[in-house]
C-alpha cells in the first residue's frame, strides 16, 4: 500500500538537505530519499575534502617560499595527515550526523533508489530490493545532482581510474598521475598531489585550461602549473587507454603516449533522467538538464508538472553547492506559498581553488558576444596593480572585466590571484546589483590589495 505523505525529496545534497529540513519546521509531513550519503558530494568528496587538500598543498608551497624571503626553511611534505584530515573531516565517510540532523526537524529518511511512477507518485527501492511506494499530497523536489561522467575512450571502461571520489579518499599518493580533463575538479586535485611530490600531467581536449572561463585565466594556469613542474597537454585528444595491472598508458590521437600509476578521469557530470523516471512526468528522458520556471517548478512540452519541483546540479544552471542552496530557498517558498523572488542566473558566482585561484562572475567576454551584447573589456595585472605586493604565489593574476557598452554596467568579470575567490565578491555584487560602471569609477580601491586591480581594470575598459 502506498505511504501517503505531503512532500517527497528525492537527493539530499545541500540543496536537498535544506528544503527537506524547512519543510520539516514549517510543519510539512515530508520525506527524504537518497541512496548515497545524506549532505550530498559537497562535505564528502567535493568542496570540502577537497578544500582539506588543496588547503595542505598550499602551505607546502608557501614553505617553499620562505628561503629568499624569510629566512631558511627545510619542508617535507607528507600525505598521510592530509588524508587522516580527510577522513576526520568526512567521518570517514558517515552520514549518521547528517541523518540525525534531519531527522531531529521531523523528517523521515529513506534509503534507497527513487524512481518517479507518477506525477504525483514516488517509488523507492531499497539496497535489500524492497520498494516503498510515495504519495505526494503536495510537492515533489528532485535534487538528485549529478554523477561522473567518463568519457567514451577505448580501453577506459574496466579499468581502475580514478574519480574525483577515488582521489580524495586516497591514503597514499600515487607516483605519477594522469588527470584527464583541464576544468576545476582536474586542476584543483592535480595541482594538489603535485605539491607533495606526485608526477602530475594534465591532458585536455580543448584549446587551453578552464574551457569555460576567460582565455586569460586558463592561459595564466598554465604558465604557473608548468613552473611548477605540471606537464600540461591542451588540444590533446585521448585515443586509448590501456591498464596492464601496475600502471596506465594513454595514447593521444596524434601518437603522444603517457604512462602513470594511476590515471585521474575529470571530464564532467551527467545526471540520469531516465533513471530517474522523468519521462512519467511528461519530460524528455533524453534531456541534459530539467526544464524548470523561474520558481524552480519542472516544465513538461505543454506545461509544468504540478507539484513537481527541481534544485542543484539537474536544473543545468550550475553544478555548485551554492546554486542548488539559493534554489532551494525559491523552492521552499513557492511549496509554502510564501512568493519571494524569482530565481535570476546573471551573476552566478564560480571559484576554482587552484593558486592561484580563479574566479568568475557572470558572462565571459565570448559569451557576451554571442549573445549579441556590444561589449568593451578591460585587464589588468595584480602585480602591477598590487605595486609588487606579494603574497602565496608570488602576485601573479589579473582583473578582467566585461561591460556592456549600451546599459553602462558589467555584464561579466574574472579575478585571478591570490585569494582570488574573496576579490570576486565586490565583483559578485557589482554584476548582480547592476552598478553603473560610472558609480564604479568613482570608487575608492584599498592600496596595496589585491582587490585594488579591480579600478585599473575598469580604467582599461574606458
Amino acid at each position: 500500500m502506498p505511504v501517503h505523505v505531503d512532500a517527497v525529496v528525492v537527493g539530499l545534497g545541500p540543496g536537498g538537505e535544506e528544503v527537506a529540513g524547512r519543510l520539516a519546521d514549517a510543519g510539512v509531513d515530508v520525506v527524504g530519499v537518497d541512496r548515497h550519503l545524506v549532505g550530498g558530494e559537497c562535505p564528502y568528496w567535493g568542496c570540502i575534502p577537497s578544500k582539506i587538500m588543496v588547503r595542505a598543498a598550499d602551505l607546502v608551497a608557501e614553505g617553499h617560499r620562505i628561503p629568499g624571503m624569510a629566512g631558511t626553511a627545510m619542508v617535507r611534505a607528507e600525505w598521510h595527515p592530509v588524508a587522516r584530515n580527510v577522513r576526520e573531516a568526512t567521518a570517514d565517510w558517515d552520514d549518521t550526523a547528517a541523518v540525525d540532523r534531519l531527522t531531529s526537524r521531523g523528517c523521515r529518511v529513506l534509503r534507497g533508489t527513487a524512481r518517479l511512477t507518477g506525477r504525483d507518485e514516488v517509488t523507492v527501492r531499497a539496497p535489500d530490493g524492497q520498494e516503498t511506494v510515495l504519495q505526494a499530497g503536495r510537492a515533489i523536489v528532485l535534487a538528485t545532482g549529478t554523477e561522473p561522467a567518463p568519457p567514451p575512450i577505448p580501453g577506459l571502461d574496466g579499468t581502475p581510474y580514478w574519480t574525483n571520489r577515488d582521489a580524495v579518499a586516497a591514503e597514499r599518493l600515487p607516483r605519477s598521475l594522469i588527470v584527464l580533463g583541464g576544468g576545476a575538479i582536474g586542476l584543483e586535485l592535480g595541482q594538489a598531489f603535485a605539491r607533495f611530490g606526485t608526477d602530475v600531467t594534465v591532458v585536455e581536449s580543448a584549446p587551453r585550461l578552464l574551457p569555460q572561463e576567460e582565455p586569460e585565466a586558463g592561459e595564466l594556469l598554465a604558465r604557473v602549473l608548468s613552473d611548477e613542474g605540471v606537464q600540461v597537454r591542451t588540444g590533446a585528444r585521448a585515443a586509448l587507454v590501456v591498464h596492464d595491472g601496475n600502471g596506465f598508458t594513454l595514447s593521444g590521437e596524434r601518437g603522444e603516449r603517457l604512462d602513470a600509476e594511476r590515471l585521474l578521469v575529470a571530464t564532467g557530470r551527467r545526471t540520469d533522467l531516465a533513471g530517474l523516471g522523468v519521462v512519467n512526468i511528461g519530460v524528455d528522458p533524453d534531456a541534459r538538464a530539467l526544464p524548470v520556471d523561474e520558481r524552480m517548478r519542472v516544465l513538461t512540452a505543454s506545461d509544468s508538472a504540478p507539484g513537481v519541483w527541481a534544485l542543484g546540479d539537474i536544473t543545468g544552471k550550475g553544478a555548485f553547492t551554492h546554486m542548488a542552496v539559493y534554489q532551494a530557498g525559491i523552492v521552499v517558498n513557492g511549496i509554502l506559498r510564501h512568493g519571494g523572488a524569482v530565481a535570476a542566473y546573471h551573476a552566478v558566482p564560480r571559484v576554482t581553488f587552484t593558486d592561484p585561484e580563479v574566479g568568475a562572475v557572470g558572462l565571459t567576454e565570448e559569451q557576451a558576444r554571442e549573445r549579441g551584447l556590444a561589449v568593451r573589456v578591460g585587464l589588468a595585472d595584480v602585480a602591477r596593480s598590487s605595486r609588487g605586493y606579494i603574497h602565496r604565489a608570488g602576485n601573479q593574476g589579473l582583473v578582467k572585466v566585461v561591460v556592456d557598452d549600451r546599459e553602462g554596467v558589467l555584464v561579466g568579470a574574472t579575478s585571478v590571484g591570490p585569494w582570488g575567490g574573496e576579490v570576486l565578491g565586490a565583483l559578485t555584487v557589482a554584476v548582480h546589483a547592476r552598478v553603473p560602471v560610472d558609480e564604479l569609477h568613482r570608487t575608492i580601491w584599498a592600496f596595496p590589495t589585491f582587490h585594488r586591480a579591480i579600478g585599473d581594470a575598469l580604467r582599461d575598459a574606458g
